[in-house]
């Protein structure tokens, strides 16, 4: 395919409720959608950067830039391309994962649409249907937390994800634990302790949480590997995973058993099936992380939950847990499940009197 322009698409998205974690709070996200045009069809992503570097070095006018000034003339200046090489061109550009992930995916989107294949099927997925768990944010009390808690339960989510920190964490989840019964539950802390809380740590492991998610800094491999002995609790990583080479070290290093897979921040869907194949082959569970996606990402997200190895439920949500008025159409639980889309591409479409409404600025970047 050769394409013939890239547009960048700024949307505001009012979240349903304040979500808050160990970063901030978000109140509504400014969202990068991509979508690339080619003779044979368009591709649509949308980029997972933050408006602030705070989950990453990565942030939503960063992405945009680095886009506009490098990657698009490089994959433009392309007489072919597809979406392997995507990752090709963009190899000699350091870092910015989540903006090569959107181009990427995008690519991959529109290649899909013009051979009428979908995303799950490309990608190797297993089922029709996948479980959904729901995380749920740093609230300012207890009750508060049971009741937002009993909503999720009573909508059917089969899995119940809570951030901790210090200060939110033994009594939250002994209180969710005491109340729920034998719901799946597991916790993610955002790399918001140290090594030197090992035993305050050590506490969780009497709630049969089915993990912990990034305890330690990102950057820290060795000190979750030693962590890990120190827990009864399986230590999932999150940010410490950019790469199917860091996910290597990982497991070489005994680091964790479970791995979030987030297709944003290893920098696409194809790397993203590497660490699925790699963990598959080594025994280490994987699930796919979500974040705060409208219905354009959770749709590819939803694909690559559905792959084999992907035997955890995932934070792929309804689309009305976090938005009102999704801008594709709404995701919907149906037993504690989201169906695969399986039409071309990412199988879904944005609603364009939506996009119209929520758009804050576009831009066209000619081939």
């Amino acid at each position: 395919m050769k394409i013939t322009g890239v547009e960048l698409r700024r949307i505001a998205m009012p979240l349903v409720a304040p979500f808050r974690t160990s970063f901030g709070t978000e109140h509504s996200r400014d969202v990068l959608l991509v979508r690339v045009v080619t003779p044979e069809a368009e591709g649509w992503a949308e980029c997972v950067a933050m408006s602030e570097p705070l989950y990453s070095p990565e942030y939503v006018d960063g992405a945009a830039d680095v886009m506009r000034r490098f990657m698009v003339p490089a994959l433009t200046a392309l007489h072919h391309v597809d979406a392997y090489g995507v990752g090709q061109a963009l190899e000699p550009l350091k870092g910015h994962r989540m903006a090569k992930a959107a181009l990427e995916t995008a690519v991959l989107d529109a290649q899909l649409r013009a051979s009428g294949e979908s995303f799950a099927r490309f990608l190797g997925a297993s089922r029709e249907t996948v479980p959904c768990g729901v995380s749920v944010g740093i609230m300012n009390s207890i009750p508060e937390l049971l009741d937002a808690v009993d909503g999720y339960v009573a909508e059917g989510y089969v899995r119940i994800k809570l951030k901790i920190e210090p200060g939110w964490d033994l009594e939250p989840v002994r209180a969710v634990r005491e109340r729920f019964g034998d719901v799946l539950l597991q916790v993610d802390a955002n790399a918001a302790y140290t090594l030197t809380d090992s035993a305050h740590l050590a506490g969780l492991d009497a709630f049969g949480l089915l993990l912990i998610e990034q305890p330690l800094a990102d950057d820290d491999l060795v000190q979750h590997a030693e962590l890990a002995k120190r827990l009864r609790t399986p230590v999932c990583l999150d940010e410490s995973i950019e790469s199917a080479a860091h996910a290597a070290a990982a497991i070489s290093l005994k680091a964790c058993s479970v791995i979030n897979i987030k297709p944003g921040r290893v920098g696409g869907y194809l790397e993203a099936r590497r660490i699925h194949d790699l963990c598959r082959a080594n025994g280490v569970a994987v699930w796919c992380g979500g974040m705060l996606e409208t219905g354009i990402g959770r749709a590819a997200n939803v694909a690559l939950a559905a792959l084999p190895g992907f035997t955890l439920p995932g934070d792929t949500s309804a689309s009305r847990r976090y938005f009102a008025r999704d801008v594709t159409p709404p995701f919907e639980l149906r037993d504690g499940h989201l169906d695969v889309p399986a039409g071309p591409g990412i199988g879904v479409d944005p609603d364009p009197a939506v996009l119209d409404e929520v758009t804050t600025s576009v831009e066209w970047l000619a081939g």
